[in-house]
């Protein structure tokens, strides 16, 4: 599986860039800042990018969404429940950040359940509302067997997501815990800010995990 971590933005943001070696396609998820790095990056391996998704839309996570969009078009996706932020940034955290950017209308709402396919990859959406009401998180497998989690602001290393601010609610955040809990062991996790994980560390370690 080709993937590359970025850190972005005003809070460090893990934007992942993932990638077929055959087409040389590839998608974005979380562009927080700027991009400049990730357009580099791309033209110095001749990748094309071909869609960006969304694990929710806070501006630290979608700040940087406007230099990727003459790249994919409306191939944007976000949860139904949170397109109203990419619609209206006022919405999001820009006075907290100091960070603004400009809404955007052409995008796909999706939902629970949905399989999005992808040259090299099948990537299927995972609601796990908390931190946000439209929170979701992104199950990655390649075509070759190996699978990741892109957990967003759901679950980090021994920690998980606000749930104070507009959308959160912790009670619903538990619940997609306990969804996740169902996931192995083994399975990698790749979050939306600091170290990667895994399921089984979080089942051990993390004191917000369902018990």
């Amino acid at each position: 599986m080709n993937y590359k971590r970025f850190s972005l933005g005003a809070l460090y943001t893990n934007g992942y860039l993932f990638w077929d070696d055959e087409t040389h396609d590839a998608f974005f998820v979380d562009p927080g800042g700027d991009t400049q790095e990730v357009r580099d990056f791309m033209d110095a391996n001749s990748l094309n990018l071909k869609m960006v998704l969304l694990t929710h839309g806070h501006i630290d996570h979608v700040a940087g969404i406007h230099e990727l969009v003459p790249f994919v078009g409306d191939n944007v996706y976000i949860a139904s429940e949170d397109a109203y932020m990419l619609r209206k940034p006022s919405r999001q955290l820009q006075a907290l950040l100091g960070v603004h950017c400009k809404g955007i209308n052409d995008f796909k709402e999706v939902s629970d359940g949905r399989i999005i396919d992808f040259p090299g990859f099948i990537i299927k959406v995972i609601a796990t509302p908390g931190h946000t009401e439209g929170s979701v998180c992104y199950l990655v497998t390649s075509n070759a067997g190996p699978q990741v989690l892109l957990s967003g602001d759901t679950l980090f290393a021994q920690s998980v997501g606000r749930t104070d601010l507009e959308g959160g609610d912790s009670l619903k955040l538990e619940a997609s815990l306990r969804r996740l809990a169902d996931f192995p062991d083994g399975l990698h996790v790749m979050p939306g800010h600091g170290p990667d994980t895994n399921i089984g560390s979080e089942r051990e370690l993390n004191p917000y995990w369902p018990r």
